[in-house]
C-alpha cells in the first residue's frame, strides 16, 4: 500500500436539513431542528428524520419503482458529488472509479412491504411476489443501484458496520486508493431506515426509541431527560481522489484525510464498551501523526440513549481530559441518527469549519447531565473557535461493538 495522501474534493448528500451543504450548514448554525412527525406501519406517527429530495433528477419513474429508495438516496448523493468535484464522466475510464457505501442494513424496507402486501391483499399467494425482491434486497443493492445509472464497471460494494458505517465507507475508499484499485472513490453512507417499521419497533422494544410531545426536541444527547434513538434517513457520498491526482486537474480540495481506526468492543451485542472507544480514538490520533491536544473539534457519534451517551463522554474525557481547546458538539440533535449514512452526514456538516470557523451547536440540552459533561461541549448556540477549526475528529459508533473514527484536517497544500 502506498501511502498516498488522500482528499476530498465533492461532496453529495440528502438529509432531514436539505440537500446542498450549504442548505445543511446554514440550518446547523442557525440552531434549526428536521425531525418531524412521521407515519410508521402498525405504529402510528412517530419522530423522525425524513429527506426530500428530487428522486426523478437523475432517474426515470420506472427506474425508482424497480429500485430501492436506499438506491434512490445513493444515485441522487453519487451524482450530486461528482458534480461537485467537477468530473466529466465522459473523460474518465469508468473501470478506475470505485464505490464502497457503509450501510447499517438493507432490504428490510422491501421485505416487510412485501410481506404486508402478502397478508393484506392476496391471501398469501407468492405468486404475487414481485420479481424485483431480490435484486432489491441483496447487500451490494445501494452501490450496485449507482453503478447501473452511471455506467461505472469499477468495484462496487457496501461496507456492512452498523452506525459505524459511514465512517467505514470512506475508510474503504481511502485504503483502495491507497492500493491502486482505483482513481475515484465514491465513498459514503446511505440509510433508508424510516421506511421500516421492524426498526421503530426493534428499537422501542429495547427501551431506545425517542418520545417527545414536540417532535423537534425529540432527540436530546446529553440532557438529563433524553429518552432514545430518533430514526432518520440520509446519504451522503464523497469523491475521494490522491492528493497527485487533484491538483493535476486543479480541483478544489475540500478536506484532507489525517488518519481512521476501526475496532471491535468484544463484549457485547448492545452496550457500548467505553475502554474500547477511548482505545479506538487514540489510535486514530496516532494514525494521523497527532497529538490529542491538536484536535480542534469532536463530532460526537451520541444518540440520545442515556448509557450510550455517558460512555462515550466518558471516553472522550479519557483521550482530551479537561480541554477546553478541544470543542465537541453533536448533529443527530438536529437530524436525528442516520444509522448507515450518520458517520458521513455528521462529518458534511462540519467541514465547513475549516474554512468558517465556527463549531455549530449541540440541540436540546436544556438540562445537561452531569455524567456527559465536558469542558469543550457546544451547547445553545454556534460560536466560533479562537484560532479556528485545523483537525475534527469525526466518532461513529454501531451495534455488536463496532467503532470507527475519522480524523479529516485542513487543506494546507
Amino acid at each position: 500500500m502506498q501511502m498516498d495522501r488522500i482528499v476530498l474534493t465533492g461532496v453529495g448528500l440528502t438529509c432531514p436539513l436539505g440537500n446542498e451543504l450549504h442548505t445543511y450548514r446554514d440550518a446547523l448554525l442557525s440552531g434549526k431542528s428536521g425531525v418531524s412527525l412521521f407515519p410508521v406501519r402498525n405504529m402510528g406517527e412517530q419522530p423522525a428524520g425524513v429527506c426530500d429530495f428530487d428522486q426523478t433528477k437523475y432517474q426515470k419513474r420506472k427506474e425508482i419503482r424497480v429500485g430501492t429508495r436506499a438506491g434512490s438516496i445513493a444515485i441522487f448523493c453519487a451524482n450530486e458529488a461528482i458534480a461537485a468535484a467537477g468530473l466529466d464522466l465522459g473523460n474518465l475510464d469508468p473501470s478506475r472509479i470505485g464505490i464502497y457505501l457503509g450501510i447499517t442494513e438493507h432490504g428490510n424496507v422491501e421485505t416487510e412491504t412485501e410481506v404486508c402486501q402478502l397478508f393484506d391483499h392476496y391471501d398469501e399467494d407468492v405468486k404475487y411476489w414481485t420479481h424485483h425482491h431480490n435484486p432489491r434486497t441483496v447487500a451490494n443493492n445501494p452501490a450496485g443501484e449507482i453503478t447501473v445509472n452511471l455506467g461505472l464497471t469499477g468495484p462496487h460494494y457496501t461496507i456492512g458496520a452498523a452506525c459505524a458505517a459511514g465512517n467505514a465507507g470512506i475508510i474503504q475508499g481511502v485504503q483502495q486508493l491507497r492500493l491502486g484499485e482505483c482513481d475515484y472513490a465514491l465513498a459514503g453512507g446511505v440509510s433508508e431506515s424510516i421506511r421500516a417499521y421492524g426498526i421503530f419497533a426493534g428499537f422501542k422494544s429495547q427501551g431506545a426509541l425517542a418520545s417527545h410531545e414536540d417532535p423537534t426536541q425529540a432527540s436530546r444527547p446529553f440532557d438529563q431527560a433524553r429518552n432514545g434513538i430518533v430514526v432518520s434517513e440520509s446519504g451522503c457520498i464523497y469523491v475521494l481522489e490522491r492528493l497527485k491526482d487533484a491538483h493535476r486537474r486543479g480541483a478544489h480540495i475540500i478536506a484532507e484525510v489525517a488518519g481512521y481506526r476501526i475496532n471491535s468492543d468484544g463484549t457485547d451485542y448492545v452496550l457500548p464498551n467505553p475502554e474500547r472507544q477511548e482505545e479506538c480514538m487514540r489510535q486514530a490520533i496516532e494514525n494521523a501523526k497527532l497529538q490529542p491536544e491538536e484536535i480542534d473539534l469532536v463530532s460526537t457519534h451520541a444518540t440520545s440513549t442515556p448509557q450510550g451517551d455517558e460512555q462515550e463522554c466518558k471516553a472522550i474525557r479519557n483521550v482530551f481530559g479537561e480541554s477546553i481547546h478541544t470543542m465537541v458538539n453533536n448533529t443527530k440533535s438536529f437530524i436525528g441518527h442516520s444509522m448507515g449514512a450518520a458517520g458521513a452526514i455528521e462529518l458534511a456538516g462540519n467541514l465547513p469549519s475549516f474554512h468558517d470557523g465556527y463549531v455549530h451547536c449541540t440541540l436540546n440540552v436544556d438540562h445537561l447531565d452531569p455524567t456527559c459533561a465536558l469542558p469543550g461541549l457546544v451547547t445553545g448556540k454556534a460560536v466560533a473557535k479562537p484560532g479556528g477549526v485545523n483537525v475534527i475528529l469525526n466518532n461513529s459508533f454501531g451495534m455488536l461493538g463496532i467503532n470507527s473514527v475519522l480524523i479529516l484536517k485542513k487543506f494546507d497544500g
